[in-house]
């Protein structure tokens, strides 16, 4: 048979799975490795919401099909909690849609949406399903860099005047997978209008809006007047409640492209397992009631400033992330001096320090001077984790032989 699969040959080959399976081969000799590769998190999805899914689950009528749009009880959830968080009014019939997780909704948006040929804006460094979401559904990317230094929205511009055809849509993230980068209102404020001057269609992925320190707030793109004339915002549930393995999703915002999505998932799938998607209503609505999101956040900043710490305390200075749960570390001036990059970088840390972490060239070639680091692991073990870091970088016979 001839293997002519032309969307298959537009994927790169997946860089993470070439430290995923060295991690592998070390587990198998025995080697206790400080996985902080990926973003999964470790903590347990909290009581209330368990106990909602076990009653649900046991009612045989909830055992039978759902509907691909979501419950409308869940739908009303949501737009709930956009008005409580940020004053923003959500029609739950045609402003809002259930997805699972956001790699599902925001990939098969692309599929509904997106023409051979039409271009799409991206960040560069991004989280992958960013961009290959429009490259399997057979459109092109336009990377922006997204680095320390430079002015994003200045980029954005110039891409545009770079671009032909005029690029359709634009994809963005804040805080951001992997750089951890924020921004404030007025940044989504630029962006509407410069979406509403160029005909361009904005879908911001906030997977991380809960998940924010000292006294940052994350803004919704949303709050923003017209922005729903232009865009839709995407949310999970996986980390600021931690139900990742629930592939809890949604998107809220412009009609035309919420039909669009509702559209081509009526034809893929019936949604999601009934019991989950009541268990989610629960976790949204009675949310202020167990303080379940506030006390992630505290679990995830005091994770962060364990890291900052005793990474110092090692040698490496990191920047301290306002959102997110991960961190994003430059690799040391000396190893990027000697010409190793991110996936180099991220396979000596396995082998000499036996810390497991993402090259940052895995999320694009901007990214490729630094690695990214996922609060997945407990304050124990990410001192360990210190300790073999300043063990391997400090280690000058083991760098003079390396260089």
């Amino acid at each position: 048979m001839i293997e002519d699969f032309e969307t298959i040959k537009r994927l790169p080959p997946y860089v993470f799975a070439e430290v995923n399976k060295i991690k592998m081969e070390a587990r198998k000799q025995g080697d206790d490795i400080i996985d902080l590769g990926m973003g999964n998190p470790d903590s347990p999805t909290p009581g209330y919401i368990i106990e909602k899914l076990v009653k649900a689950s046991k009612n045989p009528k909830n055992h039978r099909y759902s509907v691909s749009r979501g419950l409308y009880k869940l739908r009303l959830a949501v737009a709930d909690m956009y008005k409580r968080h940020y004053g923003v009014d959500i029609d739950p019939d045609g402003e809002a849609i259930v997805t699972m997780g956001i790699k599902e909704g925001l990939s098969h948006l692309m599929l509904a949406i997106i023409n051979k040929g039409d271009v799409a804006l991206v960040p560069n460094p991004t989280y992958p399903i960013h961009a290959y979401s429009v490259v399997i559904a057979g459109g092109d990317v336009r990377s922006i860099p997204l680095v320390q230094g430079e002015d994003f929205f200045k980029n954005i511009m110039t891409a545009l005047r770079q671009t032909w055809p005029k690029p359709k849509v634009i994809i963005l993230n804040f805080p951001h997978n992997p750089t951890t980068v924020t921004v404030e209102p007025d940044f989504f404020e630029k962006l509407v209008d410069f979406a509403k001057e160029n005909n361009m269609y904005v879908i911001h992925d906030n997977a991380y809006a809960d998940l924010t320190f000292d006294g940052y707030k994350a803004p919704s793109f949303l709050q923003v007047k017209g922005a729903k004339d232009v865009g839709v915002e995407f949310f999970s549930m996986s980390k600021s409640y931690s139900m990742a393995g629930f592939r809890v999703g949604y998107a809220v915002g412009n009609r035309v492209l919420i039909n669009a999505l509702s559209r081509i998932k009526s034809y893929l799938d019936y949604g999601m397992f009934q019991p989950i998607q009541i268990a989610s209503i629960i976790a949204l609505n009675e949310e202020a009631e167990h303080n379940a999101v506030s006390e992630m956040v505290l679990h995830y900043k005091k994770r962060r400033d364990i890291l900052i710490e005793s990474f110092k305390m090692a040698g490496w200075n990191i920047e301290k992330p306002k959102a997110t749960m991960f961190v994003w570390g430059k690799i040391p001036e000396r190893f990027l001096s000697a010409g190793i990059k991110s996936l180099e970088f991220s396979k000596l840390l396995l082998d000499k320090a036996k810390v497991a972490v993402s090259p940052g060239v895995g999320f694009g070639n901007y990214g490729d001077e630094y690695v990214r680091f996922a609060l997945v692991e407990n304050e124990m073990r990410i001192r360990q984790a210190s300790r073999g870091i300043k063990h391997f970088i400090n280690n000058e016979e083991f760098f003079s032989k390396v260089v």
